[in-house]
């Protein structure tokens, strides 16, 4: 897909981006680490002049992690980081960094028989081939799901990039509504048409209870047992 640097500034309402060249912004926005500052609690913030110097100051940021990147020790990277600078200010203030939660990144292969029928469902909905891209977020059920299953995951997101997710105004056209219903329905016929070994061609013996024991066996039991 084509992508427009000047499209990237009207979206964000800023004058320039941090790079000149669509690689480098791209790389940027779909395959590297990010840090976002989300906010600062405890210091005066409404309008007008304040001298009040606050007893506590929380801030709160986030990082994005890329495959091959382990959210604990992230952690204990960036806290040490963060100790290491604070003592350098000798402060008599103390400080302390609390982690709520990480997630290992996913990233899934789109050559899989699963991603094709998802990409003919979008060309027969919308008309056009999807865009196989990288996305930061916040889903770590989809990491989970493979791990627990063994099996191909899939995101098939129909919304519009302009829905300002998580926002005050977030949206959902309803004519994307609509189309996703098509979309899910044709991904399932296009699903079924995909060829594979079945249980009835298998000359292995039936799944044990040890079998269905192994993570993902009980999605793999309908196909052929030396499969899993």
């Amino acid at each position: 897909a084509e992508y427009e640097k000047e499209c990237g500034v009207a979206t964000i309402g800023k004058g320039e981006l941090l790079h000149d060249n669509k690689k480098d912004i791209l790389m940027a926005r779909w395959r590297y680490p990010t840090l976002s500052l989300h906010g600062i609690e405890g210091a005066f913030s409404d309008p007008g002049a304040k001298t009040v110097i606050p007893r506590k100051v929380m801030g709160k940021f986030s990082l994005r992690l890329v495959p091959d990147q382990n959210p604990k020790q992230i952690a204990e990277v960036v806290t040490a980081h963060l100790e290491k600078e604070f003592e350098k200010l000798n402060s008599p203030n103390k400080m302390w960094v609390k982690a709520h939660h990480g997630a290992k990144a996913w990233l899934s292969s789109t050559d899989h028989p699963n991603y094709e029928a998802a990409k003919k469902a979008v060309e027969t909905v919308f008309g056009q081939s999807p865009d196989m891209t990288r996305e930061g977020g916040s889903i770590p059920i989809a990491t989970w799901l493979e791990d627990a299953t063994q099996m191909n995951v899939l995101l098939l997101p129909v919304g519009a990039c302009d829905d300002m997710a998580h926002s005050q105004n977030e949206k959902f056209n309803k004519k994307n509504m609509m189309n996703a219903i098509k979309v899910l329905g044709v991904y399932l016929h296009e699903i079924a048409k995909i060829k594979g070994p079945k249980p009835s061609d298998c000359k292995c013996e039936p799944l044990s209870m040890e079998d269905l024991m192994i993570p993902g066996a009980f999605v793999r039991a309908f196909r052929c047992k030396c499969e899993i």
